[in-house]
């Protein structure tokens, strides 16, 4: 789901240069969910590590109790004996963190901290091998399980409380071939590296637009970007995944290998086991792009959303635009705004900025940042992407929308309205269709093809004293616009009911169901948009 949870519009604003005169714009980063922060991409490669542990320089463990409490896979309590700990830390070229030791409480979070879970066990994977021990560990001992790449985890889904964590973030690797258009990247690795990997070279693949997301749950949960409409979803650029599945075997999944399987993986989430690696087509973008967002009185909203979804009925696939209202509670400009984001991946910017005229009509923004950038600096992955944890607790809920009627503007506002002043909070709404509406909706796990636009909201807080509150307005808010919706981004919803799981899949789901069955009949992975092994006719 394309947004932000940087909120002031004004706060990222920067100089640069265009041309011949300077502009006022913003990094990519105001156009994503967060500010990115640093990065520690080499610029078109990454070997694998060496072959050591890669611990080895650390302080020395804590000390293991005799037994560890955990909890299990159906919520109940597991006792993990010190020689079982013991023996999968030997196994592992990376760590394995307890609550004692070093470290464990950074690697334990998560960017949304309205989630902070503290598991029994986190297996920090140095590579595949260090995985398939992870995996074979939590299934003998029926261990809640959930992975963490990214950390981004809009839903929280990535750290198990009392369970197994199974890190793969430390599995960097990129390569980019150039002349086959192909680029393949280990599970670790977040967007803004191999943006700019890809980049070096003048490549580029549909990713997400926070450069500080991971690839890998953005990849299986489908993958919308700025180049989505033009060439399709991540996992339509997919060539093929490796993955170790419930049965602790890591296997090769493409069109010619496991077929199956690699079906499930594009879309259907975390669902069907641990990606340790995943291998991308590449296009040609070498050229800049027209990027960037304006910003109106919030009394212009209900002009701006007709005027943006007139626009989205005849736009070329390489147009993309969201408008949101967003409640700003921090910085120089608190109050309510309406923006409008847009991006055109044409070769020629000039087009782009034509193709945008008619959102003239609006008036003068209070803010224009719309101008011709690289496509690095469109993604904010210029500078660094570091998965970091943020200090502000977020509630997101989101649904597709076959079309905008006047009903759910007028619904938007009244139910934005209600929400606090003192809450930051965001609605809105982008482009689907392009090259995402033209794979059939069978072709892939992902069903909800067919949407026009992809609706977000989220409220966010940073006290803790206002986490009841802050959850109530969120709901309160998503009750009165979820009726326009059908089905939802499996990324971005927390703990989706099995009737919404299903309105995910469509008829895709028993499909799927039947998968499950076959690759993860126990329901390891079950910390995700859950597909439940027997639910097939159910």
């Amino acid at each position: 789901m394309m947004i932000r949870t940087t909120f002031d519009p004004w706060q990222q604003a920067r100089a640069t240069t265009d041309g011949n005169h300077a502009t006022n714009t913003t990094t990519g980063a105001a156009l994503g969910r967060r500010a990115f922060m640093r990065s520690t991409l080499a610029a078109t490669a990454l070997a694998v590590a060496p072959a050591r542990r890669v611990w080895a320089d650390a302080s020395k463990p804590a000390a293991i109790p005799a037994r560890v409490d955990a909890i299990g896979l159906a919520g109940n309590p597991v006792s993990l004996a010190a020689a079982d700990i013991k023996d999968l830390r030997k196994a592992l070229r990376g760590p394995l963190l307890l609550a004692a030791d070093e470290g464990y409480d950074t690697a334990r979070r998560i960017w949304n901290p309205a989630f902070d879970r503290h598991p029994a066990l986190i297996a920090r994977c140095a590579s595949a091998q260090d995985v398939i021990h992870a995996v074979n560990f939590a299934r003998a001992h029926r261990l809640r399980t959930a992975v963490r790449a990214g950390g981004h985890s809009l839903s929280g889904q990535s750290a198990p409380e009392g369970g197994l964590m199974i890190d793969v973030t430390p599995m960097k690797a990129i390569r980019v071939d150039a002349k086959r258009l192909r680029a393949e990247a280990q599970s670790g690795v977040l967007l803004g590296e191999l943006d700019q990997a890809m980049q070096a070279v003048g490549l580029a693949t549909t990713l997400g637009t926070a450069a500080d997301t991971g690839i890998a749950g953005l990849t299986l949960g489908g993958g919308m970007g700025r180049l989505m409409r033009r060439f399709g979803l991540a996992i339509d650029n997919l060539l093929g995944i490796d993955v170790v599945t419930a049965d602790g075997k890591l296997r090769h999944a493409s069109l010619q290998e496991n077929p199956d399987l690699f079906w499930g993986l594009r879309g259907g989430g975390g669902n069907f086991g641990v990606v340790t690696s995943f291998q991308y087509r590449l296009h040609p973008l070498a050229h800049k792009v027209l990027s960037g967002q304006r910003v109106f009185p919030y009394a212009q909203v209900r002009s701006l959303f007709a005027a943006a979804t007139d626009l989205a009925e005849k736009a070329p696939d390489e147009l993309w635009q969201r408008v949101e209202i967003i409640n700003v509670v921090t910085g120089e400009n608190p109050g309510r705004y309406a923006r409008w984001n847009v991006d055109y991946t044409g070769e020629d910017p000039a087009v782009g900025q034509k193709l945008i005229e008619p959102l003239d009509k609006i008036g003068k923004p209070l803010l224009d940042t719309i101008a011709s950038v690289s496509y690095v600096a469109a993604q904010g992955s210029e500078g660094a992407a570091v998965a970091v944890p943020n200090d502000v607790k977020a509630w997101f809920e989101s649904g597709f929308l076959d079309s905008t009627p006047q009903a759910l503007f007028d619904e938007i506002v009244r139910r934005f309205d209600a929400v606090p002043n003192h809450f930051e909070a965001l609605t809105g709404f982008g482009d689907m269709g392009g090259a995402v509406a033209r794979v059939k909706q069978e072709a892939t796990a992902y069903w909800n093809r067919p949407a026009k636009y992809d609706l977000l909201s989220t409220v966010q807080w940073t006290d803790p004293a206002k986490d009841e509150e802050g959850g109530k307005a969120a709901r309160d808010l998503w009750s009165g616009v979820e009726p326009f919706t059908r089905g939802h981004y499996v990324n971005s919803v927390p703990d989706a009911s099995e009737k919404r799981v299903r309105a995910a899949y469509g008829d895709n789901y028993p499909r799927l169901v039947k998968l499950k069955e076959k690759y993860d009949p126990i329901n390891l992975f079950r910390m995700n948009s859950n597909i439940k092994p027997g639910t097939a006719s159910a």
